[in-house]
């Protein structure tokens, strides 16, 4: 899974992350892909599925393999996943004597869902870093202005007076219930997926169970009840949960925008948008990139959701669908976070004047 989007020379600082697109790379997923290599040769030379030996002649190999990375994008268009032409390599760097120790008993699939996953534990605490960091810029301002007055507001027309310790609790709440969620998500998304061919693993015979308990293992990851690879509930929930979290994000840049007209004047922020034309403006940026990028990744939401629909034992239309809107989403959700962390520590003023 690679990154397609946010990636505009000229538009990644304001709609990209660098931090997670490079959790998104290609190199990135390679990475992963061997070690997921290299835990499964280590599980099943532990559990006697291999000829005594081989992972002591194959584990140094793999630590000098270095992928054909143009073949890999030539095949990758035949055979619709990288995965086939990266355990050819493989196989090949290894020589024929030891290639048992390669793949065996596993599918592309296997390998591919396990690198994302890998790759997903990371951004996730990225994720959740940002979140906090932005939970104590929303408190430091409750600090700072709390007492302020505002004006409440109800479907855009002056309603009743509250404090800016009403606006900010509002702000605050989503967040911390979205840290709540995912506390409960990560044991559904953060499993190891192994399940060969048509998630059986016959190959493997008796001896399955021992060798997903030491694959997970060697991986720090969970042990599903079974091979997941065509029920992709805990993706589709991953997208939702991302959509929370900038759709959240997205409504604290709609009230700031409006509270930055000049007319109400309700929030000062240092260092707005210029503009070409009329050189007296400071425009909300940040604010209005908050509200694109939530209006952004709920279509994207919206088009992962058919990402559920793998026909029987594997579907190559549902799992390419997912590569196209899951890096788009995370990327999407980095940026959010660190707009929005920008945007609040930017505050100056909060309240009436």
């Amino acid at each position: 899974m690679n990154l397609l989007v946010s990636q505009a020379p000229l538009l990644d600082t304001l709609l990209g992350d660098t931090e997670i697109a490079a959790l998104l790379s290609p190199e990135a997923e390679l990475t992963q892909m061997l070690a997921f290599e290299r835990a499964l040769l280590i599980a099943e030379q532990e559990a006697g599925l291999l000829p005594a030996g081989t992972s002591a002649v194959v584990l140094p190999l793999l630590a000098t393999f270095e992928p054909d990375i143009d073949a890999l994008r030539q095949e990758a268009a035949r055979n619709g996943v990288v995965a086939v032409e990266f355990v050819r390599q493989l196989r090949a760097h290894v020589g024929r004597s030891h290639d048992r120790g390669i793949h065996f008993g596993a599918t592309s699939q296997d390998i591919v869902d396990t690198a994302l996953v890998l790759r997903l534990r990371t951004i996730l605490d990225i994720v959740e870093t940002r979140v906090l960091a932005i939970l104590r810029a929303i408190t430091d301002l409750d600090a700072r202005f709390g007492t302020s007055a505002l004006m409440g507001r109800t479907r855009l027309q002056d309603a009743l007076p509250i404090t800016v310790a009403d606006r900010l609790a509002t702000w605050r709440l989503p967040l911390e219930r979205h840290l709540e969620r995912l506390a409960e998500l990560r044991p559904r998304l953060l499993v190891v997926q192994f399940g060969g061919a048509v998630g059986t693993l016959d190959v493997v015979g008796e001896k399955v169970v021992a060798v997903t308990a030491r694959l997970a293992a060697q991986l720090d990851l969970a042990v599903p009840p079974r091979a997941w690879h065509n029920q992709r509930d805990a993706i589709v929930e991953l997208g939702g949960w991302l959509a929370l979290v900038t759709g959240s994000l997205g409504k604290i840049g709609a009230d700031i925008g409006l509270m930055a007209q000049n007319a109400i004047a309700e929030i000062a922020i240092a260092g707005g948008g210029a503009s070409s034309a009329m050189p007296h403006k400071a425009n909300p940026v940040g604010a209005e990139v908050l509200v694109a990028l939530a209006h952004a990744n709920a279509a994207y939401a919206g088009g992962l959701q058919l990402a559920m629909l793998h026909e029987q034992e594997r579907s190559g239309a549902a799992w390419t669908l997912e590569w196209l809107l899951l890096p788009q989403m995370l990327v999407t959700t980095g940026a959010s976070l660190r707009t929005a962390l920008a945007l609040l520590e930017n505050v100056t003023r909060i309240g009436v004047l």
